[in-house]
């Protein structure tokens, strides 16, 4: 049994001390340690030597210690791709030019170079780690124990242990230790870490919780879902991770483009040597060769991208925008047209009672009668009159002889008379003198929404108007998507009168209402035959094909949702439209610094390599630009995810 007063470790502030403190462990780099102790040493051996404290033969072999140290694990990794992989790479370009070094006799040059090289290939990977290492720190987010409930107590377990039907407790101030739903109690969550939504949604009985969010007030007894291994945030984590794997369209280019140059390089750099020895001239020719090893080397250029991508990848990842990968980056930078579903993704995707018209005036026995006779029906639209009686503390009217209408509505006996609950059609057909009921109900139906009667064979009492509310951050969406110079449209299978009127509400003026799913999808694949990069932003599960068809997919409100992850090129773990211009603008900025990249990386080997051939270059000021670039070229990178 545990002390109730005792904590469950886990909580958002020590996760952020502890990821901090994780984040700067550089030691661990074994590429960087050795890179670092081999520059020691080699400061070391030309300070002595300078102040004449050690012979020159000593100096030289303080540099040929230090080369072997600092070359070790990158040219180890440039040898095994050689061999393994019969791939010409970077690495062996620059073993190459430290050889040549060596046997030119310039020992201080040689350990520059891998001094130099080694460090930027470590500040690279650790750079790249860190931007991986934001997303993967999640994982820390949730707690490492778990309040069992077994046998009418509590036990601490460690969570990882939880399996799907074990139930735990949760109190204020501890994170979920895994994805379930409330069986008990009722509070206010913070699922940042999973939806990126920064506002506290409120749970009661039946709602799901996930995995690492933070409850800020009530307890709550959960029912696990799912194993602590395979719990949303678990998912979140391999998605990104293995998004940030695949590559954009360019970047496979640039891989491409290195396949060739590099062997390129290395048959310049060996002709460069023939020549040498052909003329006479082999000293110069040989130190020409080294310094066109060093200064032709892609570095930059291969790393043009995919830091950007990476860090951008992890950036959405972290405020619940997951991004399949640096291909599904690529396009939605390229979009330039947005298609979006009404129902759920502009609107709440919730029915609600939005207003009530009884004829005497005293609308709450409407209400009472009506709950009534919907109690008993599991349709949208009969849920929604049941909690709007609810909601206004009225008691559902106990009625009798209840009976379905099919795809007309339902009828009941209260107080020894029957009554008809259901649709404008349904009254006509009964042969009912509608009057203003009947002008009210076109009222209603002409604004957008759908129209409920209530009454007898003879009258009707009154009727309810019920709509799905837009979400109130649609508007400003859409005038945000406008003003990127997007094109919006509304595809959607309801009713065009319905699909207008929240067009007119957000600013969409081309609207297809009555689709199928098979017209939604004809309707992606003719804007796509226009040259015109689409997104279909949809709920994930019906909007599959279209989401499938079109240039880049966005699922709505995809947390826990296994279905909607997959269907989608990008996942919007919250149930928030507005996350959708963040999403654009991400993949815009992360494409156009990798653009900035490559111009620069480009413009550098430009300059560098007739800058070798001429001989206007030591190997010390090639080894120190060419670095020098690929390390802007890296923290360049890194803003993506800032």
């Amino acid at each position: 049994m545990i002390n109730n007063a005792e904590p469950i470790r886990g909580n958002a502030p020590e996760v952020r001390a502890s990821s901090a403190a994780e984040a700067v462990r550089w030691w661990k780099h074994p590429t960087l340690r050795n890179a670092l102790a081999a520059a020691a040493l080699s400061v070391a051996g030309f300070s002595l030597a300078h102040l004449g404290l050690i012979p020159s033969r000593l100096e030289d072999a303080a540099y040929l210690v230090s080369v072997p140290l600092g070359a070790r694990h990158w040219a180890r990794e440039a040898l095994e791709k050689l061999v393994e992989e019969h791939a010409v790479g970077i690495g062996l370009l620059m073993l190459a030019a430290t050889v040549g070094s060596c046997l030119l006799g310039l020992f201080d040059e040689a350990a520059f170079l891998v001094v130099l090289y080694g460090a930027a290939e470590a500040l690279e990977d650790f750079a790249y780690d860190r931007a991986r290492h934001a997303i993967r720190a999640l994982l820390k987010l949730a707690p490492k124990q778990a309040r069992l409930l077994r046998d009418g107590g509590e036990t601490t377990v460690p969570a990882e242990t939880l399996k799907a039907g074990d139930r735990f407790r949760v109190r204020p101030g501890e994170a979920v230790p895994t994805d379930g739903l409330i069986v008990g109690g009722r509070t206010s969550l913070d699922e940042s870490a999973v939806t990126g939504e920064s506002i506290p949604v409120d749970k009661g009985p039946g709602m799901r919780v996930f995995a690492a969010t933070l409850n800020r007030q009530g307890s709550i007894d959960v029912e696990a879902t799912a194993a602590f291994a395979d719990n949303t945030l678990a998912k979140i984590i391999a998605l990104v991770e293995k998004a940030q794997a695949r590559k954009a369209s360019a970047q496979q280019w640039i891989e491409r483009f290195g396949r060739w140059y590099s062997p390129a390089v290395l048959i310049v750099a060996v002709g460069l040597l023939i020549a040498g020895v052909l003329t006479g001239g082999s000293a110069r020719l040989f130190k020409k060769a080294v310094v066109l090893l060093v200064a032709a080397a892609p570095c930059a250029l291969v790393m043009s991208m995919p830091v950007a991508m990476a860090a951008a990848i992890g950036r959405g990842g972290r405020r619940g925008i997951l991004i399949k990968g640096g291909l599904h980056l690529e396009h939605l930078a390229a979009i330039r047209v947005v298609a979006l579903d009404k129902t759920g993704t502009l609107t709440r995707g919730r029915p609600e009672v939005t207003e009530v018209y009884a004829v005497d005036g005293d609308d709450s026995p409407l209400v009472v009668l009506t709950a009534g006779l919907e109690t008993f029906s599991e349709h949208p639209l009969a849920r929604a009159i049941v909690n709007y009686a609810l909601a206004r503390g009225l008691k559902p009217a106990p009625v009798s002889d209840f009976e379905s209408l099919a795809g007309a509505g339902a009828k009941a006996t209260w107080m020894n008379e029957e009554w008809f609950i259901g649709s404008l059609a349904l009254f006509k057909s009964l042969g009912v003198n509608l009057g203003a009921v009947g002008d009210k109900a076109r009222e209603f139906e002409e604004a957008g929404g759908t129209s409920v009667l209530l009454g007898t064979r003879s009258r009707a009492i009154g009727i309810f108007s019920i709509s799905d509310r837009l979400r109130d951050e649609a508007p400003d969406v859409i005038r945000s998507l406008h003003e990127m110079g997007l094109r919006v449209i509304m595809l959607t299978g309801d009713s065009e009168r319905a699909a207008r009127a929240v067009a007119n509400a957000v600013g969409i003026e081309a609207v297809h209402a009555g689709l199928r799913p098979e017209d939604k999808v004809r309707i992606v694949r003719k804007l796509g035959e226009l040259d015109r990069a689409v997104m279909m932003v949809g709920d994930g599960v019906n909007d599959a094909a279209a989401l499938a068809e079109a240039t880049c997919g966005v699922a709505m409100g995809a947390a826990g949702s296994d279905a909607a992850i997959e269907a989608a090129d990008v996942a919007l773990m919250a149930d928030d439209i507005a996350r959708l211009p963040d999403a654009v603008d991400l993949a815009r900025r992360a494409m156009r610094i990798s653009r900035q990249n490559i111009a620069f990386s480009l413009l550098i080997l430009a300059i560098l390599i007739p800058a070798a051939l001429f001989g206007f270059l030591s190997v010390a000021q090639a080894v120190v630009v060419h670095e020098g670039s690929e390390l802007l070229a890296v923290a360049n990178g890194l803003r993506a995810g800032r």
